[in-house]
Protein backbone atom coordinates (compact mmCIF):
# COMPACT_ATOMS: atom_id res chain seq x y z
CA UNK A 1 0.00 0.00 0.00
CA UNK A 2 1.57 3.71 -0.79
CA UNK A 3 0.71 5.44 2.52
CA UNK A 4 1.72 8.90 0.41
CA UNK A 5 -1.28 9.02 -1.52
CA UNK A 6 -3.64 9.27 1.77
CA UNK A 7 -5.43 11.73 2.50
CA UNK A 8 -5.80 13.16 5.44
CA UNK A 9 -8.98 12.08 6.98
CA UNK A 10 -8.22 8.14 5.34
CA UNK A 11 -4.51 8.57 7.53
CA UNK A 12 -5.68 9.82 10.31
CA UNK A 13 -8.44 7.11 10.66
CA UNK A 14 -6.34 4.65 9.93
CA UNK A 15 -3.97 5.37 12.38
CA UNK A 16 -6.54 5.23 15.18
CA UNK A 17 -7.82 1.60 13.79
CA UNK A 18 -4.10 0.78 13.72
CA UNK A 19 -3.48 -0.52 10.00
CA UNK A 20 -0.24 1.21 10.57
CA UNK A 21 1.78 2.60 12.90
CA UNK A 22 2.83 6.69 12.84
CA UNK A 23 6.22 5.76 12.12
CA UNK A 24 5.48 3.61 9.23
CA UNK A 25 3.36 6.16 7.77
CA UNK A 26 6.15 8.84 8.73
CA UNK A 27 9.11 6.51 7.20
CA UNK A 28 6.94 6.49 3.82
CA UNK A 29 6.45 10.79 3.63
CA UNK A 30 10.45 11.04 4.31
CA UNK A 31 11.33 8.50 1.50
CA UNK A 32 9.13 10.41 -0.56
CA UNK A 33 10.59 13.89 0.38
CA UNK A 34 14.23 12.49 -0.01
CA UNK A 35 13.57 11.64 -3.42
CA UNK A 36 11.95 15.09 -4.76
CA UNK A 37 14.44 16.80 -2.36
CA UNK A 38 14.74 19.07 -5.74
CA UNK A 39 11.91 20.61 -5.72
CA UNK A 40 13.36 22.72 -2.80
CA UNK A 41 9.86 22.56 -0.70
CA UNK A 42 11.05 22.77 2.75
CA UNK A 43 13.73 25.43 4.52
CA UNK A 44 13.35 23.43 7.75
CA UNK A 45 13.19 19.85 7.49
CA UNK A 46 14.24 17.39 10.17
CA UNK A 47 13.87 14.01 9.78
CA UNK A 48 15.26 12.36 13.20
CA UNK A 49 12.13 15.32 14.83
CA UNK A 50 9.78 13.50 12.54
CA UNK A 51 10.63 10.19 13.57
CA UNK A 52 10.71 10.83 17.45
CA UNK A 53 7.19 12.73 17.05
CA UNK A 54 6.11 9.37 15.11
CA UNK A 55 7.36 7.37 17.81
CA UNK A 56 5.45 9.35 21.11
CA UNK A 57 2.43 8.83 18.40
CA UNK A 58 2.60 5.68 18.09
CA UNK A 59 3.76 5.15 22.52
CA UNK A 60 0.33 7.10 23.25
CA UNK A 61 -1.99 5.16 21.01
CA UNK A 62 -0.55 1.90 22.82
CA UNK A 63 -1.11 3.54 26.29
CA UNK A 64 -4.88 3.73 25.11
CA UNK A 65 -4.83 7.42 25.52
CA UNK A 66 -7.42 9.56 24.03
CA UNK A 67 -6.32 10.10 20.12
CA UNK A 68 -7.02 13.43 18.60
CA UNK A 69 -8.42 14.06 15.23
CA UNK A 70 -5.15 14.35 13.82
CA UNK A 71 -3.14 11.48 15.89
CA UNK A 72 0.16 10.83 13.84
CA UNK A 73 -0.42 13.15 10.90
CA UNK A 74 2.34 14.89 9.61
CA UNK A 75 1.61 18.46 8.56
CA UNK A 76 4.08 21.13 6.79
CA UNK A 77 3.67 24.34 7.57
CA UNK A 78 4.55 27.61 6.18
CA UNK A 79 7.91 28.95 7.57
CA UNK A 80 5.94 32.01 8.62
CA UNK A 81 4.22 30.14 11.28
CA UNK A 82 5.34 30.06 14.64
CA UNK A 83 6.72 27.22 15.48
CA UNK A 84 8.00 26.62 19.58
CA UNK A 85 11.93 25.61 19.46
CA UNK A 86 11.92 25.83 15.48
CA UNK A 87 13.41 28.53 13.79
CA UNK A 88 10.59 30.78 12.00
CA UNK A 89 12.25 32.81 9.25
CA UNK A 90 9.63 34.01 6.81
CA UNK A 91 12.50 33.07 4.35
CA UNK A 92 14.60 36.27 4.80
CA UNK A 93 18.09 36.43 6.40
CA UNK A 94 16.81 38.35 8.83
CA UNK A 95 14.89 36.25 10.98
CA UNK A 96 17.46 33.13 10.39
CA UNK A 97 17.78 32.66 14.41
CA UNK A 98 14.04 33.82 15.49
CA UNK A 99 13.75 30.90 17.66
CA UNK A 100 10.12 31.35 18.88
CA UNK A 101 9.34 30.71 22.41
CA UNK A 102 5.55 29.47 21.92
CA UNK A 103 3.41 27.74 18.95
CA UNK A 104 1.02 29.86 16.79
CA UNK A 105 -2.60 29.68 18.27
CA UNK A 106 -3.29 27.86 15.12
CA UNK A 107 -0.35 25.55 15.30
CA UNK A 108 -0.60 24.81 18.70
CA UNK A 109 -3.97 23.68 18.00
CA UNK A 110 -3.25 20.89 15.30
CA UNK A 111 -0.60 19.85 17.79
CA UNK A 112 -3.25 19.52 20.19
CA UNK A 113 -5.10 17.45 17.85
CA UNK A 114 -2.06 14.77 17.51
CA UNK A 115 -0.89 16.54 14.26
CA UNK A 116 3.43 16.13 13.87
CA UNK A 117 5.32 19.07 12.48
CA UNK A 118 6.95 17.76 9.14
CA UNK A 119 9.12 20.56 8.17
CA UNK A 120 8.72 24.35 8.43
CA UNK A 121 7.82 24.72 4.63
CA UNK A 122 9.41 27.67 2.27
CA UNK A 123 7.63 30.54 0.51
CA UNK A 124 8.44 33.82 -1.35
CA UNK A 125 10.12 36.01 1.11
CA UNK A 126 8.43 37.57 3.50
CA UNK A 127 5.42 36.24 1.82
CA UNK A 128 5.62 39.19 -0.68
CA UNK A 129 5.30 37.52 -4.07
CA UNK A 130 3.90 34.99 -5.79
CA UNK A 131 6.86 33.03 -7.77
CA UNK A 132 8.34 31.45 -4.32
CA UNK A 133 11.81 32.46 -6.32
CA UNK A 134 13.38 33.01 -2.95
CA UNK A 135 17.15 34.54 -3.48
CA UNK A 136 17.74 33.47 -0.02
CA UNK A 137 16.82 29.89 0.20
CA UNK A 138 16.37 29.26 -3.42
CA UNK A 139 13.24 28.92 -5.48
CA UNK A 140 10.67 26.34 -4.85
CA UNK A 141 9.98 23.84 -8.02
CA UNK A 142 6.71 23.01 -9.63
CA UNK A 143 6.06 19.07 -9.10
CA UNK A 144 3.68 18.90 -12.37
CA UNK A 145 6.60 20.84 -14.18
CA UNK A 146 10.03 21.73 -11.92
CA UNK A 147 11.06 24.33 -14.79
CA UNK A 148 7.88 25.97 -13.76
CA UNK A 149 6.66 28.24 -10.44
CA UNK A 150 4.48 26.41 -7.65
CA UNK A 151 3.00 29.85 -7.36
CA UNK A 152 3.22 31.81 -3.77
CA UNK A 153 3.53 32.64 -1.84
CA UNK A 154 2.62 29.46 0.07
CA UNK A 155 4.75 27.65 -2.44
CA UNK A 156 6.47 25.42 -0.34
CA UNK A 157 3.53 23.85 0.55
CA UNK A 158 1.70 23.47 -2.03
CA UNK A 159 4.66 22.08 -3.75
CA UNK A 160 4.56 19.72 -0.65
CA UNK A 161 1.06 18.65 -1.04
CA UNK A 162 1.11 18.66 -4.90
CA UNK A 163 4.19 15.84 -4.67
CA UNK A 164 2.74 14.09 -1.74
CA UNK A 165 5.57 14.44 0.71
CA UNK A 166 2.74 15.12 3.17
CA UNK A 167 -1.08 14.84 2.78
CA UNK A 168 -1.61 18.35 3.68
CA UNK A 169 -0.38 21.65 5.45
CA UNK A 170 -0.91 24.99 6.30
CA UNK A 171 -0.28 28.61 4.58
CA UNK A 172 -1.25 31.86 4.73
CA UNK A 173 -3.04 34.24 2.56
CA UNK A 174 -2.85 38.01 2.00
CA UNK A 175 -3.85 38.53 -1.74
CA UNK A 176 -3.74 34.74 -2.97
CA UNK A 177 -1.18 33.32 -1.45
CA UNK A 178 -2.87 30.23 -0.31
CA UNK A 179 -5.21 29.82 -3.46
CA UNK A 180 -2.42 30.79 -6.27
CA UNK A 181 -0.05 27.98 -5.01
CA UNK A 182 -3.32 25.40 -4.53
CA UNK A 183 -4.47 26.12 -8.23
CA UNK A 184 -1.07 25.74 -9.97
CA UNK A 185 0.18 22.36 -8.13
CA UNK A 186 -3.28 20.70 -8.44
CA UNK A 187 -4.28 20.80 -4.65
CA UNK A 188 -7.26 22.25 -2.65
CA UNK A 189 -6.48 26.07 -1.11
CA UNK A 190 -9.18 27.18 1.35
CA UNK A 191 -9.22 31.19 2.47
CA UNK A 192 -11.19 31.36 5.62
CA UNK A 193 -12.52 34.85 6.20
CA UNK A 194 -10.83 36.91 7.86
CA UNK A 195 -10.35 36.69 11.79
CA UNK A 196 -12.28 33.26 11.39
CA UNK A 197 -8.30 31.59 12.23
CA UNK A 198 -6.28 33.44 14.70
CA UNK A 199 -3.45 35.66 13.21
CA UNK A 200 -1.21 35.65 16.40
CA UNK A 201 2.32 34.16 16.07
CA UNK A 202 2.41 34.68 12.38
CA UNK A 203 4.57 36.58 10.55
CA UNK A 204 2.63 39.44 8.87
CA UNK A 205 1.90 41.88 6.21
CA UNK A 206 -1.50 43.11 7.14
CA UNK A 207 -3.56 42.15 10.05
CA UNK A 208 -6.69 43.66 7.89
CA UNK A 209 -5.80 41.18 5.17
CA UNK A 210 -3.77 38.30 6.29
CA UNK A 211 -5.41 34.76 7.60
CA UNK A 212 -3.50 31.22 7.72
CA UNK A 213 -5.43 28.62 5.57
CA UNK A 214 -5.61 24.85 4.92
CA UNK A 215 -4.20 23.13 1.83
CA UNK A 216 -4.50 19.74 1.42
CA UNK A 217 -6.18 17.11 -1.98
CA UNK A 218 -9.36 17.38 -1.13
CA UNK A 219 -11.90 19.39 0.33
CA UNK A 220 -12.83 17.15 2.57
CA UNK A 221 -9.38 17.36 4.56
CA UNK A 222 -9.52 21.18 4.46
CA UNK A 223 -13.15 21.32 6.35
CA UNK A 224 -11.16 18.43 8.80
CA UNK A 225 -8.28 21.37 9.23
CA UNK A 226 -10.73 24.29 9.75
CA UNK A 227 -12.43 21.77 12.44
CA UNK A 228 -9.82 21.54 14.21
CA UNK A 229 -8.51 25.02 14.13
CA UNK A 230 -11.66 26.86 14.93
CA UNK A 231 -13.80 23.99 16.73
CA UNK A 232 -16.74 25.00 14.39
CA UNK A 233 -19.59 22.21 13.01
CA UNK A 234 -19.93 21.53 9.50
CA UNK A 235 -22.46 22.57 7.42
CA UNK A 236 -25.12 19.78 5.93
CA UNK A 237 -24.63 18.50 2.68
CA UNK A 238 -25.79 20.84 -0.48
CA UNK A 239 -26.67 19.47 -3.89
CA UNK A 240 -25.81 21.39 -7.46
CA UNK A 241 -29.27 20.89 -8.11
CA UNK A 242 -30.69 24.32 -8.45
CA UNK A 243 -27.75 25.96 -7.06
CA UNK A 244 -27.25 29.32 -7.78
CA UNK A 245 -23.52 30.31 -8.88
CA UNK A 246 -22.94 33.56 -9.63
CA UNK A 247 -20.66 34.02 -12.96
CA UNK A 248 -18.66 37.66 -12.69
CA UNK A 249 -17.85 37.88 -16.56
CA UNK A 250 -16.41 41.27 -16.23
CA UNK A 251 -12.91 41.60 -14.52
CA UNK A 252 -12.73 37.71 -13.36
CA UNK A 253 -12.96 36.12 -16.73
CA UNK A 254 -11.57 38.91 -18.99
CA UNK A 255 -8.14 38.54 -20.36
CA UNK A 256 -7.44 34.82 -19.64
CA UNK A 257 -4.60 32.64 -21.14
CA UNK A 258 -5.85 30.31 -23.85
CA UNK A 259 -4.88 27.48 -22.00
CA UNK A 260 -7.14 28.54 -18.64
CA UNK A 261 -10.20 30.17 -21.10
CA UNK A 262 -11.64 26.80 -23.03
CA UNK A 263 -10.96 24.14 -19.95
CA UNK A 264 -12.78 27.12 -17.01
CA UNK A 265 -15.70 27.03 -19.98
CA UNK A 266 -15.40 23.12 -19.57
CA UNK A 267 -15.76 23.53 -16.04
CA UNK A 268 -18.97 26.01 -16.57
CA UNK A 269 -20.48 23.59 -18.57
CA UNK A 270 -20.29 21.11 -16.30
CA UNK A 271 -21.55 22.42 -13.50
CA UNK A 272 -24.65 23.26 -15.40
CA UNK A 273 -24.84 20.05 -16.55
CA UNK A 274 -25.19 18.74 -12.97
CA UNK A 275 -27.73 21.17 -12.03
CA UNK A 276 -26.34 24.46 -11.06
CA UNK A 277 -27.76 26.99 -12.22
CA UNK A 278 -25.09 29.98 -13.25
CA UNK A 279 -26.04 33.84 -12.55
CA UNK A 280 -24.18 35.72 -15.50
CA UNK A 281 -23.74 39.04 -13.08
CA UNK A 282 -20.70 41.29 -12.23
CA UNK A 283 -19.34 43.21 -8.96
CA UNK A 284 -19.77 46.92 -9.34
CA UNK A 285 -16.74 48.72 -8.74
CA UNK A 286 -14.60 45.60 -7.52
CA UNK A 287 -11.64 46.18 -9.40
CA UNK A 288 -11.24 49.48 -8.41
CA UNK A 289 -12.32 49.58 -5.05
CA UNK A 290 -9.61 46.98 -4.30
CA UNK A 291 -6.48 48.64 -6.43
CA UNK A 292 -7.80 52.23 -4.55
CA UNK A 293 -8.14 50.19 -1.28
CA UNK A 294 -5.59 47.25 -1.19
CA UNK A 295 -2.42 48.07 -1.28
CA UNK A 296 -3.09 51.34 0.83
CA UNK A 297 -4.35 49.15 3.46
CA UNK A 298 -1.10 45.98 3.12
CA UNK A 299 2.09 48.73 2.10
CA UNK A 300 1.01 50.76 5.06
CA UNK A 301 0.09 48.01 7.87
CA UNK A 302 3.09 46.20 6.79
CA UNK A 303 5.43 48.44 8.18
CA UNK A 304 3.59 48.84 11.22
CA UNK A 305 2.98 45.03 12.03
CA UNK A 306 6.45 43.71 11.12
CA UNK A 307 7.79 46.41 13.80
CA UNK A 308 5.40 44.87 16.63
CA UNK A 309 6.09 41.06 15.21
CA UNK A 310 9.93 42.16 15.71
CA UNK A 311 9.23 43.75 19.20
CA UNK A 312 7.16 41.04 20.53
CA UNK A 313 9.51 38.16 19.58
CA UNK A 314 12.39 40.77 21.70
CA UNK A 315 14.52 41.05 17.64
CA UNK A 316 17.00 42.94 18.15
CA UNK A 317 15.71 44.26 14.28
CA UNK A 318 13.13 46.71 13.46
CA UNK A 319 11.67 47.75 10.22
CA UNK A 320 14.55 49.09 8.52
CA UNK A 321 16.83 46.69 9.48
CA UNK A 322 14.78 43.63 8.37
CA UNK A 323 14.42 45.05 5.25
CA UNK A 324 18.22 45.77 4.72
CA UNK A 325 18.54 42.05 4.63
CA UNK A 326 16.07 41.23 1.86
CA UNK A 327 17.83 38.80 -0.29
CA UNK A 328 15.38 38.69 -3.25
CA UNK A 329 15.21 42.21 -5.58
CA UNK A 330 11.78 42.05 -5.94
CA UNK A 331 11.16 42.18 -2.08
CA UNK A 332 13.65 44.32 -1.12
CA UNK A 333 12.81 47.01 -3.60
CA UNK A 334 9.26 47.16 -2.98
CA UNK A 335 9.60 47.16 1.22
CA UNK A 336 12.60 49.95 0.99
CA UNK A 337 10.19 51.79 -1.21
CA UNK A 338 8.01 52.05 2.06
CA UNK A 339 10.78 54.03 4.24
CA UNK A 340 11.19 58.13 4.06
CA UNK A 341 9.72 59.23 1.42
CA UNK A 342 7.88 56.64 0.19
CA UNK A 343 5.41 55.78 2.80
CA UNK A 344 2.09 55.17 2.51
CA UNK A 345 0.45 58.39 4.36
CA UNK A 346 -1.70 57.78 6.98
CA UNK A 347 -4.55 59.66 5.56
CA UNK A 348 -4.23 57.27 2.47
CA UNK A 349 -4.56 54.33 4.64
CA UNK A 350 -7.62 55.23 6.50
CA UNK A 351 -9.44 56.38 3.44
CA UNK A 352 -8.56 53.25 2.24
CA UNK A 353 -9.57 51.27 5.61
CA UNK A 354 -12.61 53.75 6.55
CA UNK A 355 -14.23 54.62 3.52
CA UNK A 356 -12.87 52.25 0.30
CA UNK A 357 -12.96 48.76 2.05
CA UNK A 358 -16.22 49.28 3.67
CA UNK A 359 -17.85 49.85 0.42
CA UNK A 360 -16.19 47.25 -1.28
CA UNK A 361 -17.73 44.60 1.51
CA UNK A 362 -21.08 46.75 0.69
CA UNK A 363 -20.77 45.80 -3.14
CA UNK A 364 -20.03 41.97 -2.23
CA UNK A 365 -23.30 41.86 0.05
CA UNK A 366 -25.51 43.48 -2.66
CA UNK A 367 -23.71 41.25 -5.38
CA UNK A 368 -24.12 37.70 -3.33
CA UNK A 369 -27.86 38.89 -1.94
CA UNK A 370 -29.66 40.89 -4.92
CA UNK A 371 -28.85 38.03 -7.24
CA UNK A 372 -29.42 35.75 -5.21
CA UNK A 373 -26.57 33.20 -5.33
CA UNK A 374 -24.31 31.39 -2.80
CA UNK A 375 -20.97 31.81 -4.14
CA UNK A 376 -19.21 33.40 -7.47
CA UNK A 377 -16.89 30.97 -9.50
CA UNK A 378 -13.78 31.82 -11.45
CA UNK A 379 -10.66 30.75 -12.58
CA UNK A 380 -8.22 31.01 -9.88
CA UNK A 381 -5.31 32.68 -11.94
CA UNK A 382 -5.50 33.92 -15.31
CA UNK A 383 -2.65 31.75 -16.64
CA UNK A 384 -1.04 28.49 -15.65
CA UNK A 385 2.42 27.66 -14.07
CA UNK A 386 5.02 30.39 -15.58
CA UNK A 387 9.10 29.09 -15.67
CA UNK A 388 11.00 30.14 -12.93
CA UNK A 389 13.01 33.24 -13.26
CA UNK A 390 9.96 35.20 -14.87
CA UNK A 391 9.86 37.77 -11.54
CA UNK A 392 8.88 41.18 -12.60
CA UNK A 393 6.75 40.15 -16.34
CA UNK A 394 5.30 37.22 -17.74
CA UNK A 395 3.73 36.78 -21.42
CA UNK A 396 -0.59 36.35 -21.60
CA UNK A 397 -1.79 35.84 -24.76
CA UNK A 398 1.69 37.18 -26.27
CA UNK A 399 1.82 40.29 -24.01
CA UNK A 400 4.18 41.39 -21.75
CA UNK A 401 2.27 41.86 -18.43
CA UNK A 402 3.29 42.39 -14.65
CA UNK A 403 3.69 38.57 -12.81
CA UNK A 404 2.42 39.98 -9.79
CA UNK A 405 -0.17 41.87 -10.64
CA UNK A 406 -1.51 39.59 -13.18
CA UNK A 407 -1.66 36.65 -10.63
CA UNK A 408 -3.55 37.94 -7.71
CA UNK A 409 -5.74 39.69 -9.91
CA UNK A 410 -8.45 37.14 -9.40
CA UNK A 411 -7.72 37.20 -5.57
CA UNK A 412 -7.31 40.19 -4.50
CA UNK A 413 -10.49 41.89 -3.78
CA UNK A 414 -11.66 39.13 -1.63
CA UNK A 415 -8.98 39.92 0.99
CA UNK A 416 -9.46 43.09 1.21
CA UNK A 417 -13.08 42.43 1.90
CA UNK A 418 -12.61 39.67 4.46
CA UNK A 419 -14.73 37.02 2.66
CA UNK A 420 -13.85 33.52 2.13
CA UNK A 421 -12.51 31.73 -0.91
CA UNK A 422 -11.19 28.39 -1.80
CA UNK A 423 -9.75 27.20 -4.75
CA UNK A 424 -10.12 23.72 -6.39
CA UNK A 425 -8.61 21.63 -8.65
CA UNK A 426 -10.40 21.77 -11.53
CA UNK A 427 -8.66 20.91 -14.73
CA UNK A 428 -5.28 20.47 -16.86
CA UNK A 429 -3.77 22.08 -19.86
CA UNK A 430 -2.34 20.36 -22.96
CA UNK A 431 1.07 20.15 -21.01
CA UNK A 432 -0.79 18.61 -17.94
CA UNK A 433 -0.31 22.07 -16.00
CA UNK A 434 -2.80 22.09 -13.17
CA UNK A 435 -5.42 25.16 -13.27
CA UNK A 436 -7.63 26.59 -10.48
CA UNK A 437 -11.30 26.95 -10.17
CA UNK A 438 -12.26 29.68 -7.17
CA UNK A 439 -15.39 29.93 -5.41
CA UNK A 440 -15.82 32.82 -3.07
CA UNK A 441 -18.91 33.49 -0.68
CA UNK A 442 -20.16 36.09 1.68
CA UNK A 443 -18.64 36.98 4.60
CA UNK A 444 -18.34 34.39 7.57
CA UNK A 445 -20.00 31.63 5.30
CA UNK A 446 -17.19 29.31 5.87
CA UNK A 447 -18.97 26.25 6.57
CA UNK A 448 -21.20 26.57 3.73
CA UNK A 449 -18.42 27.55 1.25
CA UNK A 450 -16.50 24.63 2.13
CA UNK A 451 -19.92 22.38 1.70
CA UNK A 452 -20.57 23.99 -1.97
CA UNK A 453 -17.50 23.47 -2.68
CA UNK A 454 -17.78 19.58 -1.36
CA UNK A 455 -20.60 19.53 -4.69
CA UNK A 456 -18.34 21.40 -6.86
CA UNK A 457 -15.64 19.16 -6.42
CA UNK A 458 -17.74 15.92 -6.63
CA UNK A 459 -18.45 16.74 -9.67
CA UNK A 460 -15.13 17.52 -11.23
CA UNK A 461 -12.44 15.04 -12.64
CA UNK A 462 -9.51 13.88 -10.70
CA UNK A 463 -6.54 15.85 -10.78
CA UNK A 464 -3.83 13.25 -12.24
CA UNK A 465 -0.58 12.93 -9.56
CA UNK A 466 2.74 14.53 -10.97
CA UNK A 467 4.72 12.43 -12.77
CA UNK A 468 7.78 12.83 -10.24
Amino acid sequence: MDLTVLTIGEAAAALRRGDFSAAAYADALLARTATLATLNAFIHHDAQQVRAAARTADERRASGAALGALHGVPLALKDNLDTAGIATTAGTPGLRNNRPLRNAPVVQRLLDAGAIVFGKASLHELAYGITNHNAAFGAVRNPYDPTRIPGGSSGGVGAAVGARMVAGGIGSDTGGSVRIPAALCGVVGFRPSTGRWPQTGIVPISHTRDTAGPMARSVADCVLLDRVVTGSTDAPAISLQGLRLGVPRGHFWEHLDDEVAAPMASVLRLLREHGAVLVEADIADAPRLDAEAGFAIALYETVVDLDDYLAQHGSPLRYPELVAQVASPDVKGLLQGLLGDGAVPQAAYRHALDTLRPQLQAAYGRYFQEHGVAAMVFPTTPLPAVPIGHDETVRLNGQAVPTFATFIRNCSAATVAGIPGISLPAATTRAGLPLGLELDAPRHDDARLLAIARAVEAVLPAMPPPSC
